[in-house]
């Protein structure tokens, strides 16, 4: 071919991956990576297909019809500046460079601008599914400037996972919105995957349950409502035995969690916004602890605790662990989507939250069943405030929450953490009540700091303050 429909800078798995989805669907792709041995492999992998591989940039440049549409994957940061600065010269006005990479959504907002200014149009989107996802059909959250997305939403729709026919995809908003909805995302995401090893801890250490014991439990409650690909993957997982020893594989694995940023950005923006979001902080204080392996074993050694057995009923204890989890994880998305709904007015990014629940149905980490619930929850209300209150959802809140604070209760009662159920549990009790112990702390700052306070007894921004030591 003379012209190709689609250009792929960054030919790792995921790109490769994406591209063969491209082609599959009708977009001819030709792809370019710095790293001749990616260059070759994914040659390789084209043979045969409408693609091919450029050995330079102004070579992929010169392959792509116009206005020209390049997918930028390569590692957030630095690489993806260094892409854009040695693509600009190649470009024209009303090219598209869409960067699909784990970006921070202010990076995006300041290459959007510059690009802007010289003609050159751009899309941030987050990309979810992982490497099957890329080559099945991923999740997609492209934003910033819509004509831009109008000219590649047919290919985007095209390689996207469909879920009752229906594209994993839409325009999420203005600037660095499709980044910052995929970094919200991966927060969430930090949550569940918290809340589900403390089920599994609790059911491990607690009941003294082995891996397939386990596994059959997470398989029956993904069997039920609470269905997503979390719970199916968590049950794989627990399933799989190590070839060296015969013994579960997840046994064999060290207890350090790794991570790559997202989590940290949403935890640190949230505080920057001013919303509470504790469950995935708490998911990120746990990877935190993980990795401080050397010194827990240490502290081991050291620090006494309560047994770790819990008495009872098995059956009735993992029927209530059922419950604290779906309690927890719903909590998860609420804070996730609070975060995003005071994000979109700070940001002017225009979020339609309907439209990111049934973006999240497939194809990405967090995919869930009870997201085309949320999904109907926001198109009916769009201006609800919290998930936990809607019509749709507070009946089951009330339900599970007492299940919720018994596991949590039990947690505490053995020593076997649970950073992510105890932190869902007080927010929960904390957004429900009316009145919080803060007017202390508030009198507090007016003592030794003459921050002053509002009255209860006078209209709100009203300001006093008390001369304390008379």
């Amino acid at each position: 071919m003379d012209q190709y429909k689609i250009g792929i800078v960054g030919l790792g798995v995921m790109g490769q991956n994406l591209a063969l989805n491209m082609a599959d669907n009708g977009f001819p792709v030709a792809g370019f990576d710095l790293d001749a041995g990616k260059n070759q492999a994914a040659a390789a992998k084209f043979a045969g297909r409408e693609m091919t591989t450029a050995s330079s940039l102004p070579g992929l440049a010169a392959s792509l019809e116009v206005p020209r549409r390049i997918l930028i994957m390569v590692p957030a940061g630095s690489p993806v500046d260094a892409v854009i600065r040695d693509l600009k010269p190649h470009l024209q006005p009303d090219d598209i460079l869409l960067d699909g990479g784990n970006s921070f959504f202010r990076d995006t907002d300041r290459r959007g601008k510059e690009l802007e200014a010289v003609g050159v149009r751009f899309i941030g989107m987050g990309v979810s599914g992982g490497e099957e996802g890329a080559r099945r059909g991923p999740a997609l959250m492209p934003g910033g400037q819509e004509e831009a997305y109008r000219l590649v939403e047919p290919a985007l729709d095209a390689i996207a996972a469909k879920v009752d026919g229906q594209p994993c995809c839409g325009y999420i908003g203005r600037g660095g919105a499709g980044h910052y909805v995929k970094m919200v995302h991966n927060g969430i995401e930090y949550a569940i995957m918290q809340l589900l090893c403390e089920a599994y801890d609790l059911m491990k250490t607690g009941l003294g349950m082995g891996a397939s014991e386990m596994r059959d439990v997470f398989e029956e409650w993904n069997a039920g409502p609470m269905n997503s690909y979390l719970l199916e993957i968590t049950a794989a997982v627990l399933g799989k035995t190590d070839p060296e020893t015969g013994q579960p594989m997840v046994d064999a694995i060290l207890d350090r969690a790794g991570q790559k940023g997202t989590g940290k950005w949403t935890s640190q923006n949230a505080l920057d916004l001013g919303v509470a979001i504790p469950t995935i902080n708490a998911a990120l204080e746990g990877r935190i602890l993980s990795a401080v392996k050397d010194e827990r074993e240490a502290a081991a050694r050291i620090l006494e605790g309560p047994d770790l057995r819990i008495e009872g009923d098995r059956r009735e204890t993992i029927g209530l662990l059922r419950d604290a989890f779906q309690a927890a994880t719903f909590t998860a998305y609420a804070q996730g989507f609070s975060l995003l709904r005071e994000a979109s007015r700070e940001y002017g990014y225009g979020l339609h939250f309907d439209e990111i629940a049934k973006i999240w149905r497939g194809g990405c980490i967090i995919r869930a069943k009870i997201l085309d619930r949320m999904r109907a929850a926001f198109a009916a209300q769009p201006e609800m405030v919290n998930l936990m209150t809607s019509g749709e959802f507070a009946p089951m809140v009330n339900e599970l929450v007492p299940r919720l604070r018994t596991a949590a209760g039990m947690a505490l009662e053995v020593g076997v953490p649970a950073l992510g159920m105890c932190a869902s549990l007080g927010y929960i009790d904390s957004y429900r009540s009316a009145r919080l112990p803060q007017n202390l702390l508030q009198a507090q700052r007016d003592y030794f700091g003459a921050h002053k306070y509002e009255r209860v007894d006078k209209p709100r921004g009203q300001q006093f303050h008390t001369e304390w030591l008379e």
